[in-house]
């Protein structure tokens, strides 16, 4: 059984980001990782600072390559399965059976997204079927758009794509659940609202084309944002007691330490805010409070 400083579980831009902070502080840690990143098949990454418009995979590969430039990091490319708390720290295991132990963990595994039962929902999420205006909304800027929502979360989307275009239609799936205020909202911006519930979408490689509904009809849209439910790509933020949010976030304080004592939390498992951005931001957070509370314990 091997020992490490820290050990990180998810090695995406959140992961990469706390093992750089990490190793350029001589730690010695291990990051395990999955390889299955929920934004795996969307085929370019926006709004990152010199990046921008470079595939995703691209993006992690690079962070890889420089984090492991570091001697303290080891990267190992596993699902990692239990976790429980030992004297002095944690032990995890993975799927092959393997077991290290470290005084100091992060959960950086991301969340899993749970796709609704519409035919070709799931070929064209991340490319055409979207959820961040920010992240993808340039790119089907002035186009013909669709969101797949109700209640305050369609409001809220359609407040902020409603910048990006004026030909808008939200889509309840079934019964509106609008106030008073939201639906003067829509008719002051033209936004119409369809109830009917959606059966399929028909697309080409990703690429919605139209959207097919329960009574037969279709309606063509470019682009389709969703707000569909996830959960945590892992469950051993549960197996270690740390508290969720309402909306399933692992609960983290500014520093992301999570309400279990030594274990932190960073990227879009601890964060609405889905994006590569923030993930590194975040990463780099947990990676230096990790170190300063090491420094503080030995000094």
């Amino acid at each position: 059984m091997e020992n490490f400083d820290v050990i990180i579980i998810g090695g995406s831009y959140a992961g990469l980001s706390a093992a750089m902070t990490l190793g350029r502080s001589l730690r010695n840690v291990l990051v395990i990782d999955s390889g299955l990143p929920c934004n795996r098949q969307t085929p370019h990454s926006h709004n990152f600072l010199t990046r921008d418009g470079e595939t995703p995979n691209a993006i992690a590969a690079i962070a890889k390559e420089q984090v492991l430039q570091y001697p303290g990091v080891r990267f190992l490319e596993e699902k990692a399965t239990t976790a429980k708390r030992i004297e002095n720290g944690f032990g995890i295991s993975t799927q092959t059976g393997r077991s290290f132990t470290a005084s100091k963990l992060i959960i950086a595994s991301g969340v899993k997204d749970i796709h609704p039962d519409i035919k070709g929902f799931s070929e064209c999420w991340g490319i055409s079927v979207i959820h961040c205006p920010y992240c993808h909304g340039y790119e089907f800027r002035h186009q013909q758009t669709a969101i797949m929502a109700n209640g305050e979360r369609a409001a809220h989307l359609s407040m902020l794509v409603r910048n990006l275009t004026n030909q808008l239609t939200i889509l309840t799936n079934g019964s509106a659940s609008f106030e008073t205020e939201q639906l003067h909202k829509f008719r002051q911006h033209n936004i119409t609202i369809v109830e009917n519930k959606i059966t399929a979408i028909q697309h080409l490689n990703g690429q919605v084309q139209h959207l097919v509904f329960e009574d037969g009809n279709s309606q063509p849209f470019d682009a389709v944002y969703a707000a569909i439910p996830f959960v945590q790509h892992s469950d051993i933020p549960t197996q270690l007691g740390c508290e969720l949010t309402e909306q399933g976030h692992v609960k983290t304080d500014s520093f992301q330490k999570t309400t279990v004592p030594n274990v932190f939390a960073c990227g879009d498992g601890a964060s609405p805010m889905r994006s590569v951005a923030n993930a590194v931001y975040t990463g780099n957070m947990a990676g230096s409070m990790i170190n300063a509370e090491l420094c503080k314990e030995t000094f």
